[in-house]
């Protein structure tokens, strides 16, 4: 690939991005379309209809950008918790690591590539993108000195802001668990695998266990029932009934006709029913005729304190590990009911199957991945193809299928991974939903490492010496030298990757499309005019943060290998800290959170990626014969390494362990100002395993909940005076934007 193919895809992501922004900014703006970017908003307040025409209203705008950058840390974690702030430290990390990179490898490194060889260079556009990659430093040349230097430089400054940031992050979670006084979850703790017995049911071998074992702190219990199946269709009840009211829709209906947005047609006209009583409604669900024959091997045991939960959870009950296994329990808007009922027994079996099916879908996967890489270099792909000259003989041909099509059609093929892996997750056992979104995103991560940069570098090196026998290829001494060569080469595939990939999503995750699309059917097909029965999103961690961190990966590697990634690295990280920022406060809606676990991943995978920057660029001052920058970069991987260990002694126990000086501080302050009886009350009501609302009467059906309290969504207005788009003679709706 040339600099003319690279210029062709920047040109054509740029225009994507500058398109996409504009009309984001546009969109933002209709009233009609305030389910779609103002999901966070609306969730807390239910704004009134009012669609006058205003001309700004289709006048792209940069206020947003404006709005994003001056939200404090804080109102970001008020409203996205801990882990929108976690996240957003790492892409601000990010920006701060590859600005020193920038510097460094543009001024330095980046001089001594293109002329690291005697050769007539081309025209700038024409030349080719290899030579501004070490390839194009001679053998034993003097100048690797400095690109040994410049990889001390980004490798030192890293490992000082991981340090800063692990130690900032920690100190957030400490504050995060001493705040959460009000989480009863605390004091919850969840029991799996419960023995069966004729004699006795679940209920009565809980109670008796606990009241023997933990008489003083045993407080008491709920049972988990098999109502999955039920569960899901209230839930789905519950939707179709919010499709067909809306807001215009009274209580009687007479002659009205609604018109199908299919057709254009008329249907019939219906009545709406009157709520049923909501004794008799919890009646049929609680006076059947069995209960207990519905109880699986799994409770919820509430206890006096947060030290007696936390001691509970985490010991182990019986000599048989697989019998009262203890855990504590989620947050009551985090438990994932689905997994409760399910046999602790099945799960080993599950996760092995997962693990099976993970390894073939990541092989399976390699088919898109070699496709993809063969289109980057069609001059290599013609020796083995001939009959394809025909197609590449335009020169604008070639750099459209060179330089921007094959990181596309990659795109296309990963954005159906994020959802698998979710159903992997699901089926593995987890048992919230904070847990579940985290464990998909390590399975993405891992996924995405293996197949975008492992598999690409593979490709690569099977493509370039495709006339070398499989035996040669595949021999252990040449796989090292392979892969140093593959490395670089690889570069120019990375470089448009980011252009397609990076920009290009992030603009699509402002236009959110798919509910873009979904308001679109409510509205023109239903007819149904009611922004709070579209549902709302939580942030995606487990396509973000895997994203973030693989360009992290491929700004480490080909830093001091091919510097010419990091100009486009740095615009994607600032887009980014724009947009995620912006998703943050308008779009996603924060049910749950982890606390920060999400930090972990981060740091372990930044270091993941220094150390195999390390080894690809001890690997290539081998191959060039530079001594001295080979003998330097071993003491630099040792020291990364124990970098790594004192982090991981120091800071990781606070992200596994809740320390019991915190919690029985907690404690004992709730004791002494009176709080204990209140809490100990809540308990009795906080898990309910199913829960219905009707938005028209206010009131609750809820199951396996010994209290019900029926609140009534508050409503209301929002003024943002200092909105400069937003008239004061406008209602609400504009207010958001």
């Amino acid at each position: 690939m040339n600099i003319s193919a690279l210029l062709t895809s920047s040109g054509i992501n740029t225009a994507v991005c500058v398109v996409l922004f504009s009309l984001y900014s546009i969109l933002r703006k209709q009233p009609s379309l305030v389910s779609v970017y103002f999901g966070q908003k609306l969730s807390q307040v239910r704004s009134k209809r009012n669609d006058p025409l205003w001309f700004q209203r289709f006048i792209p705008s940069a206020s947003w950008i404006v709005k994003s950058w001056e939200a404090s840390e804080e109102e970001l974690l008020a409203i996205g918790g801990l882990d929108a702030v976690v996240f957003l430290r790492a892409v601000v990390f990010s920006i701060r690591v590859f600005s020193v990179a920038s510097v460094i490898c543009l001024f330095l490194v980046l001089p001594l590539n293109y002329f690291g060889k005697e050769m007539d260079h081309k025209h700038i556009r024409n030349e080719q993108l290899s030579v501004f990659t070490i390839e194009n430093v001679k053998e034993g040349s003097r100048w690797l000195w400095a690109h040994c230097l410049a990889l001390y430089v980004i490798s030192s400054c890293a490992c000082i802001l991981l340090y800063f940031e692990y130690k900032s992050v920690t100190k957030m979670r400490l504050a995060y668990i001493a705040a959460s006084r009000s989480q009863i979850n605390h004091f919850t703790v969840l029991v799996r695998a419960i023995p069966w017995s004729r004699e006795e049911s679940y209920s009565v071998r809980v109670a008796k266990f606990f009241t023997d074992y933990y008489s003083s702190s045993y407080l008491s219990h709920q049972m988990i029932y098999k109502s999955g199946a039920m569960q899901k269709l209230m839930t789905d009840a519950e939707k179709i009934y919010n499709v067909l009211k809306s807001n215009t829709v009274e209580q009687h209906y007479g002659s009205r006709l609604l018109r199908c947005g299919f057709c254009g047609g008329t249907s019939t006209s219906f009545k709406i029913l009157s709520p049923e009583p909501e004794n008799v409604r919890t009646t049929s669900l609680h006076d059947g005729p069995d209960l207990g024959k519905k109880e699986c091997g799994a409770a919820l045991v509430f206890f006096r304190t947060r030290y007696a939960a936390l001691v509970a959870s985490e010991a182990l009950q019986q000599p048989n590990p697989m019998t009262w296994v203890t855990d504590l329990a989620p947050e009551p808007s985090d438990i994932y009911w689905s997994n409760l009922y399910v046999p602790y027994r099945i799960f080993w079996i599950r996760k092995i199957a997962i693990l099976v099916a993970f390894i073939l879908f990541v092989t399976f996967f390699l088919i898109p991945v070699v496709f993809t890489q063969s289109l980057v270099h069609l001059d290599k792909l013609e020796k083995v193809f001939p009959f394809i000259k025909g197609i590449t003989e335009r020169k604008f041909m070639k750099q459209l299928i060179t330089g921007y099509l094959p990181s596309v059609i990659l795109m296309i093929f990963l954005s159906i991974v994020p959802p698998i892996m979710m159903v992997f997750s699901t089926l593995e056992g987890s048992i919230s939903r904070s847990g579940r979104k985290r464990s998909s995103c390590i399975k993405v991560l891992y996924f995405i490492i293996w197949n975008v940069f492992f598999a690409n570098i593979l490709t690569e090196a099977a493509i370039d010496h495709y006339q070398v026998s499989i035996m040669k290829l595949g021999d252990p001494k040449t796989i090292p030298n392979q892969l140093a060569k593959a490395v670089p080469s690889t570069a120019t595939f990375f470089v448009t990757y980011v252009l397609t990939s990076g920009w290009a999503s992030l603009s699509f995750e402002l236009i959110q499309p798919f509910p873009l699309l979904c308001n679109s059917f409510y509205r023109f097909i239903l007819r149904n005019k009611d922004d709070t029965s579209y549902g709302s999103y939580t942030f995606p961690y487990h396509t973000e943060v895997p994203r973030v961190l693989l360009f992290g990966l491929l700004g480490f590697t080909c830093s001091v290998l091919a510097p010419l990634i990091l100009p486009f690295l740095l615009v994607y990280f600032f887009l980014a800290y724009l947009v995620y920022r912006n998703q943050i406060l308008d779009v996603y809606v924060t049910r749950y959170q982890s606390g920060g676990l999400y930090w972990p991943i981060i740091h372990n995978t930044t270091i993941f990626s220094l150390v195999l920057t390390q080894i690809i660029s001890l690997g290539v001052f081998g191959i060039k014969h530079s001594p001295i920058a080979s003998s330097f970069t071993i003491p630099l991987i040792i020291c990364t390494l124990l970098f790594n260990e004192y982090c991981r002694q120091r800071f990781h126990p606070i992200f596994k362990k809740t320390p019991s000086k915190t919690i029985i501080d907690m404690d004992r302050e709730d004791e002494h100002s009176g709080r204990m009886e209140e809490i100990h009350h809540q308990l009795l009501s906080a898990y309910c395993q199913i829960k219905s609302e009707s938005k028209s009467s206010g009131k609750s059906l809820e199951l396996n909940c010994p209290e019900t309290e029926v609140n009534d969504k508050e409503t209301g207005d929002i003024s943002r005076p200092e909105d400069p788009e937003a008239p004061g003679s406008i209602h609400c709706y504009y207010d958001f934007f």
